[in-house]
């Protein structure tokens, strides 16, 4: 259990930071989405890894990786060793045996259970939650947070908008004292999301710019990106069909070419997240490889 402690947060264990935030000042970097390098889990092209998230570690590393995005669902949620004082203590003795940085976490937790969709002491809890999550990053030195505006998640309506303002008006605090950054990743329409974005504090809010969604959607990327602008922090990397599901990079409706020119022409300087498709013959960490050199020269040749 975390507790407030003045202007900072005190927690059972020490603050870990040196080993997750390593290697990455003024430099583009290729991670992964947890997972990603693990067996598919129950069929899903997205879950936390269980049985084998330790062993991502030393395969990420054999595999020229040092960048991982985590990942924390609602199932479980208590149980990711994220959230437990041993697992913390795991994860910083792995990033620093294994050279891994984490510095974003994918909450698809608040996706599955949103706290603006909720009412009462339901959305209490969730915001309870969701505040134990935050604390639980900025200890491992984690800076950004995808909180998806998608799918389950997606606002629907003007009173989602404001639950959604309201309830993280209530921890900026923690924010601030975390040194933590909120990114959403939405389904809204560019001008619909920066209408959205403008009326939040840049320090504390941005967006996480996912390509394969947008690609997905039919959003135009040259009038995206030009509307985001600065306010981009994190890019997921994948392709998707029109109006359908994730496909192999280069295989799907996104202009990849030139989301990564325009990306360098907005001087986005953050960090690249591989959240690609899977493997059919489930060797993903050859496949994880071959989307990172394809990134590479996306980016050598933008």
């Amino acid at each position: 259990m975390l507790r407030p402690y003045y202007n900072g947060w005190v927690c059972h264990v020490p603050t870990v930071v040196g080993c997750l935030l390593s290697n990455f000042k003024n430099m583009t970097q290729i991670g992964f989405m947890q997972g990603r390098l693990s067996p598919i889990e129950e069929g899903k092209i997205q879950a936390f890894p269980w049985e084998h998230w330790q062993s991502e570690f030393e395969i990420a590393q054999a595999h020229g990786f040092g960048l991982m995005e985590w990942t924390i669902e609602q199932e479980r949620l208590d149980e990711n060793p994220l959230m437990t004082q041993g697992g913390r203590q795991q994860i910083s003795q792995l990033c620093s045996k294994y050279g891994i940085s984490i510095r974003s976490l994918t909450g698809d937790c608040f996706m599955q259970a949103p706290f603006w969709k909720s009412e009462g002491s339901q959305r209490q809890f969730l915001l309870a939650q969701m505040t134990e999550v935050l604390i639980a990053a900025a200890s491992l030195g984690i800076n950004y947070i995808v909180v998806p505006l998608v799918d389950n998640g997606s606002l629907e309506n003007q009173q989602q908008i404001d639950n959604l303002y309201q309830g993280l008006e209530t921890i900026r605090s923690i924010l601030r004292d975390g040194n933590l950054k909120i990114v959403f990743e939405s389904d809204f329409s560019p001008i619909e999301l920066l209408e959205l974005i403008a009326g939040w504090d840049s320090k504390y809010f941005g967006i996480n710019y996912d390509i394969g969604n947008s690609a997905a959607l039919g959003y135009d990327p040259a009038i995206e990106i030009a509307t985001y602008d600065s306010h981009i922090n994190n890019v997921h990397v994948k392709d998707r069909l029109l109006g359908g599901t994730t496909v192999p990079l280069g295989q799907g409706n996104a202009d990849l070419p030139l989301v990564f020119k325009l990306l360098k022409e907005a001087n986005y300087q953050g960090q690249y997240i591989l959240q690609t498709a899977r493997a059919v013959n489930g060797n993903h960490a050859e496949v994880l490889c071959k989307y990172r050199d394809m990134v590479k020269d996306f980016i050598a040749n933008a």
